[in-house]
């Protein structure tokens, strides 16, 4: 019984000081090739989207500006 209390406790120590890695990025997985459209996605919905919708209403204002 002695033995097996020792044994957890060193099972127990050994998880708690054992090393840990950090997981590799999402890129360089066997997923990383389906990523790359989803971070071209995100890009173009942060910077172009807000750059096209600014100069669309630059334009509809210019429009109701011309036409009224």
């Amino acid at each position: 019984m002695k033995f097996l209390v020792a044994l957890i406790i060193i099972l127990l120590l050994a998880y708690v000081w054992w090393p840990r890695h950090d997981p590799p990025p999402v890129e360089e997985t066997f997923i990383g090739n389906q990523i790359q459209p989803l971070r071209k996605a995100e890009k173009f919905q942060q910077q172009d989207y807000n750059e096209a919708l600014d100069a669309h209403r630059n334009q509809m204002d210019e429009q109701e500006s011309a036409g009224g």
